[in-house]
């Protein structure tokens, strides 16, 4: 049997597996779902349709599942899924999504999320992310594996954050941020290019080279965007072992509705 607190209230139509924990007074609800070795702490509310992956440390007061905070919600059967060996800190808030957008609130893999995070309905979040406390998700917003949010940083609904950007502490983010750049402020602007990032994630020097020549192209050039674009897909002929890279950057150019942080 799965480890159960005596005090925890877990509807009998859950799915938990054998080696979860469940702490003190948490609750679970009956569309619950719950992989092997996860541990849920004490006073955790978990409900909706939501499915947890394996080897998450989820601590205590988290509430996860709830419905979205969106006027037009109906009681419409969305969802919430986060994958596996996620770190979920205290007091964290991730909603289910929408039928208006995919209808899942997603968390991927191997994620680090401190106190009092906000996720809200239908985001998308890759893996290895960092999010710092009280930084928070409106709907609909996408981020890129490796990203790391600053502490009170707010993003808009509707904006991406690409790959292995990195954005500072108490940033009003409200359009789209390239992969790889460095941004911070209110009004968000763009400070560089996260070298030492790419650097403990073993990025060769030309990679390295060919994120620093984007980052000048879009930002120190002076450059129309379109004009940026162009130079940028000559990079993949000039540095063929960047081309993933240069192609990560490219579309996410092309798919970016909100305008670009620059």
């Amino acid at each position: 049997m799965s480890r159960i607190h005596a005090t925890a209230i877990v509807d009998p139509k859950a799915r938990l597996a054998r080696s979860v924990t469940v702490g003190p007074y948490a609750v679970i609800g009956p569309d619950v779902i719950v992989g092997e070795r996860t541990t849920i702490g004490a006073h955790c509310v978990i409900e909706g349709r939501t499915t947890i992956g394996e080897d998450n440390r989820i601590w205590q007061f988290c509430s996860l599942g709830a419905a979205p905070q969106d006027k037009k919600y109906g009681g419409e059967p969305t969802e919430l899924v986060i994958g596996h060996r996620n770190t979920v800190r205290e007091f964290c808030t991730f909603n289910t999504g929408t039928v208006q957008d995919t209808g899942v609130t997603r968390l991927g893999n191997d994620n680090w999320v401190m106190a009092y995070v906000h996720i809200a309905h239908d985001c998308q979040v890759g893996n290895q992310t960092i999010f710092a406390n009280n930084a928070t998700l409106a709907g609909h917003v996408q981020i890129g594996d490796w990203v790391i949010v600053g502490g009170l940083t707010g993003i808009h609904q509707f904006c991406k954050i690409g790959a292995h950007a990195m954005l500072g502490f108490a940033s009003a983010v409200s359009q789209d941020v390239p992969p790889y750049m460095m941004v911070d402020g209110n009004p968000l602007a763009v400070r560089g290019f996260n070298i030492e990032g790419l650097r403990r994630r073993g990025f060769s020097l030309e990679r390295i080279g060919a994120v620093k020549e984007m980052h000048r192209l879009l930002y120190r050039k002076g450059l129309a965007l379109e004009t940026a674009v162009a130079e940028i897909e000559g990079l993949r002929a000039a540095v063929p072992e960047a081309v993933a890279d240069i192609d990560v950057m490219l579309r996410f150019l092309a798919a970016a509705k909100r305008g670009i942080a620059r």
